[in-house]
């Protein structure tokens, strides 16, 4: 077989289901074409579609700011959660791995509900749902209690995350996928920036619960917004859940090594990734740096390099292949990292720069290789997978990196943080191996075919002896 090699939409935000349907796709969710009435009735003219795609842009673009606003709003704070709770980098960090580990929890799950219940009314509840728990977290007495409510929040969260290309898939069709996406994305990642940098600032000023309550206001903006303007829903109706479809995409998903690269590039990465920012304000807030909170808070606009990166990542694979592509953001990443290492300010901030650049280009360009690669039934589960593998490697490495900062420090965290890219890179090349093998065998059979069918045409038109 032959294998695509287009990478779609990418960036900073975007999950790898961003890149095909997303986690719960189906085949006839990727038709061309203008949108179809669900259930009968006149077909919409061109420009009606296009107004209702960019409202659902538009919708999906607020919905994405304000579960990744709330998902990642406790992150600057973490150093002020280790002084009042008496924790270290280590234990401070679980207040973000209970979140990214209730989300990564909760996207096959809900992904595979959303089939039976409706996108649209999974979307809302998910985002009115985290928009509510975002009001009591700031109201926990105790550090178990936080955790809890953090894990609450991100199960709620995954309600969007997991549906949400496959939703945009079915409903934009031709009329402005590709800007439904992208908007989509970039809710994502200016959320997720900007609940860092109005926790941050604002506990500067007066305290982490008043930040948490801000974002949480923003949110909650977005969410009316949100709940306003998505329109109705065109799509299919919920079909009831069949067992055999779901456990043969699973198992398509998890039996092609070619998807094992992608896989370990979002696990390991993103561990990696989400470690160096949790521990990253307890090294600046410390000497020699001393850095006000607020100030600390700023280093997340860093978070704004990646859109460009992953952007352009994603048209360089298009014309270098993934493989190559996805090994040099590693290598830049891990430069990155390296940077980091003197005591110096400057230093400090060139390598954050180039490591969160080269991070998001690997996350686009794996995200991508996973949409592309995956076909048949494997396209559903296979992009839900990857996001099983990035959000829980946040969720666990995040921890494993503070333990790591707390006990060797700032050297002790890039060793293992380089160590776990290098190992990334080696999934890629393995991974870059067996589809040049599978492409082979592919190109083989085929020969083999057509010798087969000119043989049988041969002999059938050789003249008979009587």
């Amino acid at each position: 077989m032959a294998f695509s090699d287009d990478s779609g939409v990418d960036g900073p935000g975007a999950s790898a289901a961003g890149r095909s349907s997303g986690p719960h796709g189906s085949p006839r969710d990727h038709g061309a074409g203008p949108a179809q009435p669900a259930f009968g009735g006149a077909v919409p003219d061109a420009g009606s579609a296009r107004r209702r795609a960019r409202r659902i842009g538009v919708a999906m673009l607020v919905a994405g700011f304000a579960v990744f606003a709330l998902l990642y709003s406790v992150q600057p704070v973490l150093p002020q959660f280790a002084e009042q709770y008496g924790l270290g980098p280590g234990g401070a960090s679980l207040a973000v791995s209970a979140a990214t580990g209730g989300l990564a929890v909760g996207l096959l799950p809900l992904a595979v509900v959303s089939q039976a219940l409706g996108r649209r009314p999974v979307m809302i509840v998910s985002v009115c749902a985290a928009v509510l728990i975002g009001v009591v977290v700031p109201l926990a007495d105790s550090f178990p209690m936080l955790v809890t409510l953090r894990a609450v929040q991100g199960l709620a969260v995954a309600g969007l995350a997991s549906v949400a290309m496959a939703y945009l898939a079915v409903e934009t069709r031709a009329a402005g996928l590709g800007a439904a996406i992208g908007l989509y994305v970039a809710g994502n990642s200016l959320g997720g920036m900007s609940g860092r940098l109005i926790t941050g600032v604002i506990a500067d000023l007066a305290n982490w619960r008043i930040g948490v309550w801000a974002v949480t206001l923003l949110a909650a903006a977005c969410a009316v917004v949100f709940v306003l303007v998505l329109p109705p829903s065109q799509g299919p109706r919920p079909a009831p859940l069949r067992r055999s479809a779901v456990l043969g995409g699973l198992r398509a998903a998890v039996t092609d090594p070619v998807l094992y690269g992608p896989y370990l590039v979002a696990a390991l990465g993103m561990g990696g990734f989400v470690s160096l920012y949790n521990v990253l304000g307890f090294r600046l807030l410390a000497p020699p740096f001393l850095l006000a909170p607020a100030v600390v808070a700023l280093v997340f606009l860093a978070y704004a390099i990646g859109s460009i990166t992953s952007a352009t990542a994603g048209r360089a694979a298009d014309r270098l292949g993934r493989p190559r592509v996805l090994i040099g953001a590693l290598a830049v990443t891990v430069l990155g990292v390296l940077v980091t290492l003197p005591d110096q300010l400057g230093a400090v901030l060139l390598g954050l720069g180039l490591f969160t650049g080269g991070f998001f280009a690997a996350h686009a360009v794996a995200g991508g290789w996973v949409s592309a690669r995956a076909s048949g039934a494997a396209r559903t589960q296979a992009p839900a997978l990857y996001l099983l593998a990035y959000y829980l490697g946040g969720s666990v490495g995040g921890v494993i990196g503070g333990l790591v900062y707390g006990r060797w420090g700032w050297a002790g965290l890039v060793l293992v943080v380089c160590a776990w890219f290098l190992l990334a890179s080696t999934g890629v090349l393995l991974a870059a191996r067996a589809q040049r093998r599978a492409r082979r065998d592919a190109a083989g059979q085929a020969d083999s075919d057509v010798g087969r069918q000119a043989r049988s045409r041969s002999s059938s038109a050789a003249p008979t002896g009587g």
